[in-house]
């Protein structure tokens, strides 16, 4: 058992230093800071992240830049639908060597990084999409019949749009499962816009600037995970979860009107982890049941489904999501 003094200690510290990668990022990412926090929380819980939104505003800079800052070696696939597994993985080439012989010599895929961004990952057929699910799941591949260790940390940053469907393949279920949150960048207001012209047209741009090593976020993401959690958030979060199955006793009409599957325990594991990371980005050193309500959204949209006759009616998963959190602060109150 660590000591409690030294674990606060060490989890101050690592709130400092992510206070600064924090501000490091948002000055290349421009008044997106739930965006950038919630990327980073993933990071943070060794977890992978979905990226939706138009294309412009920014999916690509902020990979980018959260690859300088964490100090990651990362790679970009652009995904298009003729793209094939091994162009992802790598493969066997055979080779002639020294004294005439032949022999096979692996030629490794951009997936041997830390960071990966898999841009656009719905432009991809199935079977390319499926290369990834052993890596994002195993932290490594099996080409030709061997195991092959991936890079640590290993991350997945993917991007979607969120308007074009023309030649596009659905992620499947299990894939989105994989993905701890799922973020959606919303266009800048105004002022934020007018900062992002000021900031990206002049002569000179201000450059990302390194904080982290692999190493130290390693180190983080093992100390995120001694973090206490108390009694009541873990039964918000059971509380939240369980009632978005419409199978579940305590799922509401609505849910049992409109919800064709819910979330299963991997959302309740996101739930975890991303409460203490949400905390130590907000400088507190134990995770609240206002967290777990903030992180509804993230957590769950994509690992729930609205039903035919839900959606022709034009229901809205988020606008269910946030009734059943509605519903669980009020049985709280009542409680």
């Amino acid at each position: 058992m660590s000591d409690p003094e030294a674990l606060l200690s060490e989890i101050d510290a690592l709130g400092a230093k992510l206070g600064a990668a924090k501000a490091t990022i948002t000055r290349q990412f421009i008044g997106q800071e739930r965006v950038v926090n919630l990327t980073l929380a993933a990071l943070l819980c060794g977890g992978h992240a979905l990226l939706i939104g138009l294309p412009g505003l920014g999916k690509t800079r902020l990979v980018e830049t959260l690859s300088t800052v964490m100090g990651l070696n990362g790679n970009r696939v652009q995904f298009t639908p003729d793209l094939m597994p091994a162009d992802i993985l790598g493969s066997e080439i055979l080779e002639k060597v020294k004294g005439g012989a032949r022999e096979f010599r692996f030629v490794p895929g951009p997936i041997f990084c830390q960071l990966l961004m898999a841009d656009e990952i719905n432009r991809a057929s199935p079977r390319t999409q499926s290369a990834l699910l052993q890596a994002m799941q195993e932290r490594k591949v099996t080409v030709a019949g061997e195991d092959r260790p991936l890079d640590a940390p290993f991350h997945v940053l993917a991007t979607q749009n969120p308007i074009e469907q023309e030649g596009t393949y659905p992620l499947p279920e299990a894939q989105l499962d994989r993905f701890l949150v799922q973020i959606d960048v919303p266009y800048p207001d105004r002022e934020t816009e007018r900062d992002i012209i000021l900031a990206t047209t002049g002569t000179e741009e201000e450059l990302a600037q390194q904080v982290f090593t692999a190493e130290e976020l390693i180190a983080a993401q093992a100390l995120l995970r001694r973090m206490p959690v108390g009694e009541s958030v873990m039964e918000r979060i059971l509380d939240i979860v369980r009632a978005c199955r419409p199978d579940d006793d305590t799922a509401s009409a609505r849910v049992h009107d409109v919800v064709s599957w819910g979330p299963g325990p991997r959302a309740a594991q996101a739930f975890m982890l991303m409460a203490r990371a949400w905390a130590l980005l907000d400088g507190r050193l134990v995770p609240s049941i206002d967290d777990v309500m903030d992180l509804a959204g993230p957590v769950l949209s994509h690992r729930m489904a609205l039903n035919f006759a839900a959606r022709a009616r034009g229901e809205n998963l988020l606008d269910v999501i946030d009734d059943v959190v509605a519903a669980a602060d009020r049985a709280e109150a009542a409680a």
